[in-house]
């Protein structure tokens, strides 16, 4: 509880935090409700017939909020390596894996915490927009939408959990955010420019965050190159993998 509480007083004593955390919630918000706006009946005379997934509508902002967290996360490490508090840091609690567990637990619970704000006003948004524009509402007790909305949050605290990864293998706040931001938007770009469908498959299935995003899905499952909840795991996978080997160079170099 000690490193536990010590994480949290550096984390959210941080001014950045409460931007990125606020970023986090403005982004998934303004970014889900220019989504859900744009679906009328202009562009789609009959709803019932265009199928329109329109809760992974409204959940679009992830896409953009995960940026953010993945700051965040990066943040989290990297600027104690920047500014060198990390030697105090380690001098004042030598258990290193004890340090980065309870930072990683203080920042994924905070990052869930401002997630699942961003995610409930997304929806609760796509609920007063989309009647109006002649499409039946996302129910909040329904229980597809329940899994994309709790998917979407680990979704977010995963990515900020990346993002001190890389920070932690790196010892670096820039290098950690290329690396990590590359990772988000770069290789799912590259999806659409390949043209062998054999490729794009892999890297719908294997790249963490179009992998991911597929718990976002609530129709049309079975055309979905990898399940919602595998491909989640595809995404925790990378952060758990990357937390470890992270772990083991914080414990065997020198800070």
């Amino acid at each position: 509880m000690r490193h536990l509480h010590a994480e949290w007083t550096k984390l959210r004593t941080l001014p950045s935090t409460w931007w990125l955390l606020a970023a986090t919630v403005a982004l998934t918000l303004t970014v889900g409700t220019a989504a859900v706006s744009s679906v009328t009946t202009q562009a789609c005379p009959d709803p019932a017939a265009c199928h329109e997934d329109t809760v992974k509508l409204s959940l679009t902002g992830v896409w953009l909020g995960q940026a953010a967290c993945l700051v965040l996360g990066a943040l989290a490490m990297g600027a104690e390596y920047g500014t060198g508090t990390i030697r105090t840091t380690l001098t004042a609690m030598p258990m290193r894996s004890r340090v980065l567990a309870a930072k990683a637990t203080a920042l994924a619970l905070l990052t869930a915490a401002a997630s699942a704000v961003g995610i409930l006003l997304s929806l609760g948004t796509a609920r007063l927009i989309l009647p109006t524009n002649g499409f039946e509402a996302p129910s909040l007790t329904d229980g597809p939408t329940l899994r994309a909305a709790a998917g979407s949050v680990l979704v977010l605290a995963l990515v900020a959990l990346l993002g001190l990864s890389l920070a932690t293998l790196f010892r670096d706040t820039a290098g950690a955010i290329t690396l990590g931001l590359g990772a988000l938007y770069v290789v799912p770009l590259l999806a659409n420019i390949i043209n062998s469908p054999t490729w794009q498959d892999r890297v719908q299935r294997w790249a963490p965050i179009p992998a991911a995003l597929s718990i976002q899905a609530t129709k049309n499952l079975d055309r979905l190159p990898i399940g919602p909840w595998p491909g989640l795991g595809v995404l925790a996978a990378y952060a758990a993998g990357l937390l470890a080997l992270g772990g083991v160079l914080f414990r065997t170099r020198d800070a």
